[in-house]
């Protein structure tokens, strides 16, 4: 299959031999896979380097959605990205989901796999927010321990990202970013560092998302996600349905000057504008991106 004037067999050993300290590849930069675009992406050849599927979508025997991310499959990278693992909640972890992720990455060959450091289930029943977590002792020996649990259970290192929140736990003994750090070391996983959730979740708690950022081993991102919010004043929502900020777009410049070339890609799920918008949005990320790395090596 080609892939404009490139074959597949051409693009893929070249992105993936770019790698990181972490050993997982450098992708460049990509978007979140999302139905509205499919006709966009399979009928043309998109100035994307790999795009990110999010993993409940398709964990399902057959049908229109796992061939479309088959299709894709073949002529992109493509990473997997979960919503509903609940790595932090008191509940078991869900081994016929796990056992439904590890089949899906069988069949379309991710390059990672990551889902979010927070949780979203109680007594059986899944919730459709991602609830922070309290940030103690306690809770890191709990993550960790389910953490390795998933890793064994997928036969490859896992991603966490951190989240936006808008509450804090009284119970927390430490700063979100220490925690991440203390997480990443026990559970030898590596990390999503989401900006935007950054950038928001300082601003709803009056924190300093540098501060945030110097606290992360660099060693252990091996991701970044951008997106848009709503800001309401006093409060940031994190909604994925608006362009990335320039507030957002300079802390992720910052991002890059400590952490390198991060795999980069942003997510829309909402408001969704012509792909040719989106595009658009992307390149300016690499400019960004591409900025910051000329600083730093300077």
């Amino acid at each position: 299959m080609t892939t404009g004037s490139l074959t597949m067999q051409q693009k893929r050993p070249e992105i993936s031999a770019r790698t990181a300290g972490h050993g997982l590849p450098q992708l460049g930069f990509g978007l979140g896979l999302r139905p509205q675009y499919y006709p966009d992406i399979l009928d043309g050849d998109p100035p994307v380097d790999w795009f990110e599927a999010i993993t409940e979508n398709y964990l399902v025997a057959g049908g229109p959605p796992l061939r479309q991310l088959d299709r894709i499959a073949e002529r992109w990278p493509v990473v997997l990205h979960g919503v509903s693992l609940s790595i932090g909640g008191s509940d078991t972890l869900d081994r016929d989901y796990l056992a439904q992720v590890k089949n899906l990455a069988d069949r379309v060959k991710p390059q990672w796999i990551s889902d979010h450091l927070c949780w979203s289930r109680h007594n059986g029943v899944q919730l459709h927010d991602l609830l922070p977590l309290p940030f103690n002792e306690e809770t890191l020996r709990h993550v960790a321990a389910r953490v390795r649990q998933v890793q064994d259970t997928l036969g490859r290192r896992f991603l966490l990202e951190n989240v936006s929140s808008y509450v804090e736990w009284q119970s927390s003994t430490m700063t979100e970013w220490e925690f991440l750090s203390a997480l990443a070391e026990e559970a030898d996983c590596l990390l999503l560092l989401d900006v935007n959730n950054v950038y928001v979740s300082a601003h709803n708690h009056g924190s300093d998302a540098d501060v945030f950022l110097a606290g992360i081993p660099a060693s252990r991102v091996a991701q970044i996600h951008l997106a848009g919010h709503s800001n309401e004043g006093d409060l940031i929502i994190d909604t994925h349905d608006a362009p990335i900020v320039d507030p957002v777009f300079a802390l992720y410049g910052r991002a890059i000057r400590r952490f390198g070339p991060v795999s980069t890609m942003i997510e829309r799920d909402d408001n969704f504008p012509p792909f040719g918008e989106l595009l658009a949005e992307l390149d300016r990320v690499r400019q960004v991106a591409a900025m910051a790395l000329r600083q730093a090596a300077a």
